[in-house]
């Protein structure tokens, strides 16, 4: 392996998620070579390329051929798993020796024939049987299957139970009936009716639908719990239990689903990212992303027909003959294909799982400039917010207000500034409201914001690009006003912030802008209001608590401010004056004072308690 490829699976390595999914490695000749599963993406990738002797020499072998790593990210490890297994039987890795063979993780099926039996599978035959899972633990199955036969009972048998057998009579029943786990179907003492009703709510819960068998669970529980039937009662809990341990199905691989491919668009500043997804025989096979550089005038229908045709050259094999979308690309490019947007089901869960692995590619390639070229990333963030909230100049320089106050008591305020899309520390600043009685957050703007600004023009420091107030539209209009009289209206844009993050408010509107909730700039917004809030908050605490701790130095007698405000300055906290002596108090206040300090804790320390 090169410096140089050691050095690019470095850079991937470093901008895995921690996620779970699926990885794999490549070769120079873009051949997949190994796959694999992880809890946590990153961390299992870069075990690969640590120095450790605890390699075997096929990893060894492995790692020295790999050129180019691939992942996809999944909801939970089960998924990873199926998606794993999955892939492995479609590409047949080299270095990969599990799961190569024809396995395949149970399901389970509830037959179509008469009294149909529900019970365990791990071939799908297209008979009109109705399949639910995978199930990647088999043990979570045999739970799932044991509770389904715990709540109702239905039978395990192999027997034909048609009308004609059942009316010649031929059949007895078995131990499971005299055991009570069977109602004798086949001795016509159940109706298919009744039957039916069971395999319903069978269907329900295995559909992800809890509402009905739960609330036939706890009726039982009760009903037995009031009998005295304790044990019977312990059983539907445990059910109840697995009722709510049991997750629905995985959408990696589904029974309703046969060949299909899924492509899906994300479109972001003169960048367009396209997922492909590959079904065969309802499981995932193959998922990819690529990026596009967008033209000066395109569309976004065109820019997503250039990025199916593009990527469709890359794919090996015949396209599926239906494909999901999330809008329908130009008509003429595949004849013969049908194009589906679908609005709910599988189809749709599919389309998300593509569109959430478009997300993720693009945070990755966003954060991998981020590292190699800050510079790029900041510029690209504020023309990004120029964009968005309609200014006239990039906002590389930002500040943001917020007020805050305990039922009009400390009332103060926060300024942080953001420099090129991040906080800039140092030149935060704290207010204490001055001229302002009670709660009024109106009055309490326009002061912050006249001081903050006068002072500015005073000083002829530099002015931001853009100014935010936390408070919707009664602060924004305080802001504004105050702005206005010093004639800064023109110079320095001003927006409010509404309760919903996604709401903006621009002076003189009385109807808010809706921000992209996917986008940049919305982040950068939400943390600048969180910025605010804390900083504001610690300074409002802060001041609360240095307000109780004078209260209680100055209800010692003899003690004034300026006495408090000594101790406070060398001691710090009320716990170290409690415990200096005598003679430590005297060097800051004098003797007759400190003896007065003294006297109250010692009388404090001694009071005998209350019973």
């Amino acid at each position: 392996m090169s410096a140089e490829t050691r050095e690019k699976l470095k850079e991937q390595v470093a901008l895995l998620p921690l996620s779970p999914g699926v990885y794999q490695f490549l070769n120079r000749d873009g051949v997949v070579i190994y796959v694999g599963k992880a809890k946590s993406l990153r961390k299992r990738v870069s075990s690969y390329f640590l120095d450790s002797r605890d390699h075997t020499p096929k990893v060894r072998v492995l790692v020295r051929q790999i050129a180019e790593i691939r992942h996809i990210v999944v909801a939970t490890e089960a998924d990873a798993l199926l998606l794993e297994n999955n892939m492995i039987k479609s590409l047949q890795p080299r270095y990969n020796i599990l799961l190569k063979d024809d396995k395949t993780y149970p399901w389970i099926v509830i037959r179509n024939e008469p009294f149909p039996r529900v019970e365990s599978t791990r071939r799908m035959v297209r008979d009109g049987s109705r399949y639910f899972g995978p199930y990647a633990s088999v043990v979570m199955q045999k739970s799932v299957l044991e509770m389904i036969r715990g709540v109702c009972q239905l039978r395990t048998c192999s027997l034909n139970l048609s009308p004609e057998a059942i009316a010649r009579g031929k059949y007895g029943v078995c131990l499971e009936y005299h055991i009570g786990n069977c109602k004798g179907p086949c001795v016509g003492r159940q109706s298919e009716e009744e039957y039916r009703h069971d395999i319903d709510l069978v269907v329900s819960m295995l559909g992800g639908d809890m509402r009905t068998t739960r609330s036939f669970l706890e009726r039982q529980m009760h009903a037995e719990a009031e009998k005295m039937n304790f044990e019977l009662a312990a059983r539907y809990k445990m059910r109840l239990q697995l009722l709510e341990n049991y997750q629905s199905k995985s959408v990696i691989v589904s029974s309703t689903l046969s060949d299909l491919d899924v492509f899906s668009l994300l479109a972001d500043d003169g960048v367009a990212y396209c997922n492909f997804v590959r079904i065969k025989a309802g499981a995932v096979v193959n998922t990819f992303t690529a990026e596009f550089s967008l033209g000066a005038e395109e569309d976004e229908v065109s820019i997503f027909t250039h990025a199916i045709r593009q990527m469709s050259e890359r794919i090996s094999g015949e396209p599926a003959r239906e494909v999901v979308v999330p809008f329908l690309p130009e008509t003429t490019l595949f004849p013969g294909v049908e194009f589906v947007v679908p609005k709910r089901g599988d189809k749709l869960k599919l389309l998300e799982f593509s569109q959430r692995s478009c997300r993720i590619y693009r945070l990755e390639k966003l954060k991998n400039i981020e590292i190699k070229d800050p510079a790029r990333h900041s510029r690209r963030i504020v023309e990004a917010l120029q964009r968005e909230l309609r200014l006239p100049e990039p906002p590389r320089h930002i500040e943001c207000f917020d007020n805050s106050n305990l039922q009009g008591t400390h009332p103060v305020a926060s300024c942080v500034v953001f420099r090129d899309g991040k906080p800039s520390r140092k030149e935060y600043r704290h207010f204490n409201i001055k001229t302002v009685v009670g709660p009024d957050d109106f009055a309490s703007m326009r002061e912050i914001i006249g001081r903050r600004y006068r002072r500015l023009l005073d000083e002829g420091a530099e002015l931001p690009q853009l100014i935010i107030v936390d408070g919707g539209k009664g602060q924004l209009s305080s802001a504004y006003g105050v702005l206005k009289e010093l004639g800064l209206e023109h110079r320095i844009p001003i927006i409010g912030l509404a309760k919903r993050i996604e709401e903006v408010f621009y002076p003189n509107d009385p109807e808010p802008y809706y921000l992209d909730r996917t986008g940049e700039p919305l982040k950068v917004i939400m943390h600048l209001r969180d910025e605010a809030h804390r900083f504001g908050i610690t300074f409002h605490r802060h001041k609360r608590s240095l307000a109780f701790i004078r209260s209680e130095l100055e209800s010692i007698p003899g003690l004034g401010a300026v006495s408090v405000t000594r101790l406070l300055r060398r001691f710090k906290t009320v716990s170290a004056i409690r415990k200096a002596t005598e003679e430590q108090l005297a060097e800051v206040v004098g003797l007759a004072r400190a003896k007065a300090v003294r006297a109250f804790y010692d009388g404090a320390d001694s009071a005998p308690e209350r019973k």
